[in-house]
């Protein structure tokens, strides 16, 4: 008997069973037929397939099974998505397209670290910081930084979120020493503010100190910090700013709107070697001689570009909060002294170029000229004819006085005007101050005669270097200006106020002071040094102090093609045993006036002239008595005669001036300073 297997049809043939069994026997059996293992009996079969009944709870479970199983399909989809995107970026970043560094860090790369505590270092960390300083650099003619602006921050709180305000202002204290400790607190307890300000212009050290301190209601504000570097060096040019960084005096003040709106640096003509310079030669005379102050002027005369200027006391820049009314007073613009002899230059000019003498006239300078209650002398005078050379050359003042009567009032009036001795002159600093001259309507003779040797009328310094230079220049006057020329821009343009022919021999008879005159020791060999000396008698509401000075020197070089003036003036100086007890401009200011054109010719490029030093000096000589064309006079009618040139029907008509005031930009705004005779 056979038995039937119960296996699939590709299970091999169990033992005895036949192999060749047909292929209907191996078919797969009925899922309805039951199943029994081999060798089992009936009754041990099960059915294959068995029925289950579904109720309709189950039916939905499982719809709701499927449901969030698709939603779960979805949501993955989306996050593949967004990640697959998120790859994709973050390999366009870093692998296809990455960020390259900015350009500054590129550029800095290859440099070698600046030193600690630079100037370098700290510009640098003012670009690191990405801080950009809203107030532009002010450098000298060579980029020698004069004042720049640094990054610092200012602490402020709020009162409302402070709860300990006197633990906050003992902690303060412990990181600002200077804090009013009672005064911070009585500011941080008052709720009617939400904000006040506790320290300004911190140290970065200091502000990582408080903020280590994590005071609740304590912050920062990012600002800048006006700084000096050179500290004295031109600080009353400079002038400063107040806390908020807007400029209150000086380059600062008149340039405020230039300096906040443009970051390119303000290049400023000066010189800060020439400066320095100057200040330690004027800084040495006033030891030497005792002068309660001074002040020094270095002018281009061909353009007008001053060079240095230094004013005496001076202070740090850095530190303008301690410096005294008389250290922050700038002499050499807002002081208005009598010029004294220095103005005979301009005697002589105004009567040269109006053909109202000639060198070889003269006035009798035998007597003192007596008029009113005044008595006009010289100084260890000649008494006797004097030559018009000889008039510059021994600085008479009876002399000056008959030249200016000569030329007359109205002349002289007309003269001043025009080489800006009666007006402001432009210069860009808000401290120019307005010369004291008699009133127009009474210009009496007295007035004329005095002011013809430099009495009775007041100016600044720089007014008697600006008409200085216009003397020596060849007869151009330039507004001076304290910004520097660009080498690319139209040279500047000056105003035509002589004429050459008479610049010339002013020239020769400013070199003759020096050979022959008081003004020897300003001499310096290969500079052909030229110049005149002044003193004037200091005034003040009671009248003049008959010993108290103010002593200058008036110079420029060199004479044979003069570049530059050098002004030297010393306030109230005493003389010494080394002069005689003399403290006259010749004495005092001379000397210092050489020096520095010996120290500063080499660095404006102006070697002494040596190998043809003699054919130079022949082409400059006058001679104290130069002899009288055939038939011409040597001398003018005496005082009180007045040339028929100067009493013409139709007077010439006034002259218009060099700088009209309504140029002046400071003018609006500026409170003229009260100015001391001094």
């Amino acid at each position: 008997m056979s038995t039937r297997r119960t296996g699939g049809p590709d299970e091999p043939p169990r033992d005895g069973e036949p192999a060749d069994r047909p292929a209907e026997d191996r078919a797969p059996p009925s899922p309805s037929s039951p199943a029994r293992r081999f060798g089992a009996p009936p009754s041990a079969s099960i059915p294959r397939m068995e029925h289950v009944r579904l109720t309709a709870p189950d039916l939905a479970r499982r719809a709701a099974m499927e449901k969030t199983r698709g939603r779960l399909v979805v949501a993955a989809a989306g996050f593949a998505l967004l990640f697959t995107a998120v790859a994709l970026k973050l390999a366009d970043a870093t692998v296809i397209d990455p960020l390259r560094p900015p350009p500054v860090v590129a550029m800095r790369r290859p440099d070698p670290p600046p030193p600690p505590g630079s100037l370098t270092s700290l510009v640098a960390a003012n670009v690191d910081l990405g801080r950009p300083a809203s107030r532009a650099t002010i450098e000298d003619r060579n980029g020698q930084i004069l004042a720049i602006s640094l990054p610092t921050a200012s602490v402020f709180a709020n009162p409302h979120e402070i709860f300990d305000p006197a633990g906050a202002a003992r902690a303060l204290k412990s990181v600002l020493p200077d804090l009013d400790e009672a005064l911070t607190t009585k500011r941080l307890a008052d709720q009617s503010h939400q904000f006040v300000y506790i320290a300004r212009q911190i140290t970065p050290r200091q502000e990582l100190r408080i903020n280590a301190l994590g005071i609740p209601g304590v912050d920062f504000e990012h600002t800048e910090r006006r700084r000096y570097p050179l500290g004295r060096t031109a600080a009353q040019v400079l002038g400063g700013v107040d806390v908020d960084g807007h400029g209150v005096a000086g380059v600062e003040r008149f340039f405020d709107a230039r300096l906040r709106r443009d970051p390119q640096p303000l290049r400023l003509a000066l010189d800060v070697r020439v400066q320095a310079v100057v200040r330690d030669e004027l800084s040495r005379a006033m030891d030497e001689f005792q002068a309660i102050g001074a002040c020094g002027i270095v002018m281009d005369v061909r353009t007008g570009e001053v060079i240095a200027m230094v004013s005496l006391p001076d202070y740090d820049a850095n530190d303008v909060g301690h410096a005294s009314p008389d250290e922050r007073f700038n002499r050499a613009v807002t002081g208005m002294y009598e010029p004294g002899s220095t103005f005979k230059l301009q005697t002589a000019s105004m009567a040269l170029n109006d053909n109202v003498v000639h060198i070889w006239n003269g006035f009798d300078a035998s007597s003192p000229i007596h008029i009113g209650r005044f008595t006009i002398t010289d100084f260890e005078g000649k008494h006797r004819w004097l030559y018009l050379p000889e008039i510059l050359a021994y600085s008479s003042n009876i002399g000056a006085a008959k030249m200016a009567e000569a030329v007359g009032a109205h002349r002289q009036q007309a003269w001043l005007y025009r080489m800006g001795m009666l007006s402001r002159l432009g210069i860009e600093l808000p401290e120019a101050g307005m010369p004291l001259v008699p009133p127009l309507s009474n210009w009496k003779e007295i007035a004329t005669l005095t002011i013809g040797f430099g009495h009775g009328i007041a100016v600044s310094p720089l007014h008697i270097v600006t008409g200085t230079a216009a003397v020596a220049n060849g007869g151009t006057l330039f507004r001076p200006t304290i910004l520097a020329q660009d080498s690319e821009a139209a040279p500047r343009q000056g105003f035509r106020v002589m004429r050459p022919d008479t610049s010339d021999i002013m020239r020769k008879l400013m070199r003759l002071v020096v050979t022959d005159g008081y003004g020897k020791p300003a001499d310096v060999p290969g500079y052909f040094v030229g110049g005149k000396t002044g003193t004037a008698e200091k005034a003040s509401k009671h009248g003049y102090h008959k010993h108290a000075n103010v002593s200058a020197f008036m110079s420029a070089f060199p004479m044979n093609a003069p570049h530059y003036a050098v002004y030297m003036m010393l306030d109230d100086p005493k003389g010494n045993a080394a002069t005689h007890g003399y403290s006259t401009g010749g004495w005092v200011s001379a000397p210092a006036a050489g020096r520095v054109i010996a120290r500063i010719g080499p660095m404006l490029g102006l070697l002494p002239q040596l190998d043809n030093a003699a054919e130079i000096q022949a082409s400059l000589a006058i001679p104290l008595e130069p002899g009288v064309p055939p038939g011409a006079t040597g001398s003018l009618p005496p005082r009180g005669l007045v040339p028929l040139v100067t009493r013409a029907a139709n007077p010439p008509p006034p002259v218009v001036p060099a700088f009209p005031p309504h140029d002046y930009r400071h003018q609006a705004s500026l409170v003229t300073p009260a100015i001391a005779l001094h």
